[in-house]
């Protein structure tokens, strides 16, 4: 039985996440390969990114093993929501600046 990376990446995320249901995979092939977007709960993307990124890091490196095993090259984008703990948080660290606060500072 071949796993294919879409369902490899549903089955991982949703075993990870406290909101299974609101898991959305969508795969798509181009001259560059697969892209795979993935969508979750706002309050589970903590959990998806890990510490410094090292579970979002870990799950790309899976699917290029998955994607080699049958000849593609496999990338992984990770839709972060509107209202993520991790947004909040980045946010909070930011002293509540918006991006473009964000973006005039560093010009």
């Amino acid at each position: 039985m071949e796993l294919k990376d879409k369902e490899f990446l549903e089955y991982i995320i949703k075993a990870i996440v406290d909101a299974p249901e609101d898991v959305k995979v969508k795969r798509e092939v181009d001259e560059r390969g697969v892209l795979i977007t993935l969508n979750v709960n706002p309050k589970d993307m903590g959990m998806i990114i890990g510490r410094q990124g090292t579970t979002a890091k870990a799950i790309r490196t899976l699917l290029r093993v998955v994607g080699a095993r049958n000849n593609a090259r496999v990338n992984l984008k990770i839709n972060e929501p509107e209202g993520s703990e991790r947004a909040q948080v980045e946010q909070k660290e930011e002293g509540e600046k918006s991006i473009d606060d964000i973006v005039n500072d560093i010009k």
